[in-house]
């Protein structure tokens, strides 16, 4: 199970996540305070076996180095309940040093577990985009079961969400966190769902309600569904599903099935 709280079901329980490959490389500022390198650094120093490779000090870490887990590939199948499935909390699918042949495979199981929702987020988007419009798009095949999204942390990475409309998907959702400016420059188009969170944490960036309101009233308008995650204190603490203008915004997308 997963405490994250956009991967829970329409039945109230907790989500679980699946990292077919675990490490990644920092790609723009929002991965500056990566959760997923630090956690590697202690899962690492605790002996896990699947942290153990390093990544590049300047822009991975400890136990933080692009590595495929083929053993994984089987673990949706034994979940008989079905679940929102976050694929790779603890890397990106779509990083450059994941084989096509293995996103495919990770796909192929997508489609045969298919009592679950499978929710992909990338800081990749281009490569997300160009891979299932060659593998998946070329077959005439969508899996609606698969939400596919983007994570966009301030103006200078709006052009995220192009990739994204450009890609066939049951759902296609932006995670606009950390979120660490206004979005003036964001296109809705084409989106299903947006999520939007602070920085927690040592060394939290500062977030503006203000930021939040401008998103929260434009997917009002559009009828997009909206979630808050969450706002971080002064001192960085993650305080789970805040209010906004004295009620929590907790929704999520119906896809089709």
């Amino acid at each position: 199970m997963t405490s994250i709280e956009w991967t829970r079901g329409d039945d109230g329980l907790p989500g679980k996540t699946w990292n077919p490959t675990t490490g990644c490389d920092r790609v723009s500022p929002g991965c500056d305070h990566c959760y997923a390198a630090t956690m590697a650094a202690r899962l690492q120093a605790m002996g896990s076996p699947r942290y153990q490779a390093n990544g590049n000090p300047r822009t991975s870490g400890p136990g933080f180095k692009l590595t495929i887990h083929p053993d994984t590939l089987d673990l949706p199948y034994s979940w008989r309940k079905p679940r929102r499935v976050f694929v790779n909390s603890m890397s990106d699918l779509f990083h450059p040093d994941v084989p096509d042949g293995f996103i495919a495979q990770v796909w192929e199981v997508m489609g045969r577990a298919s009592q679950h929702t499978y929710q992909v987020l990338t800081k990749r988007p281009q490569r997300l985009a160009a891979w299932v419009n060659r593998w998946v798009g070329g077959s005439g095949v969508t899996l609606t079961n698969v939400w596919l999204g983007t994570s966009i942390e301030s103006d200078r990475y709006c052009w995220r969400a192009d990739h994204l409309r450009a890609t066939p998907a049951a759902v296609r959702f932006l995670s606009l966190e950390p979120l660490l400016g206004p979005l003036p420059s964001l296109d809705l188009d084409g989106v299903g769902w947006v999520i939007i969170g602070a920085e927690s944490g040592r060394g939290a960036r500062p977030m503006d309600d203000d930021w939040v309101r401008d998103i929260r009233d434009r997917c009002v308008t559009a009828g997009i569904p909206f979630f808050f995650k969450q706002q971080a204190t002064h001192a960085g603490q993650k305080l789970p599903l805040p209010e906004l203008d004295g009620r929590r915004w907790a929704e999520f997308p119906e896809a089709r099935r």
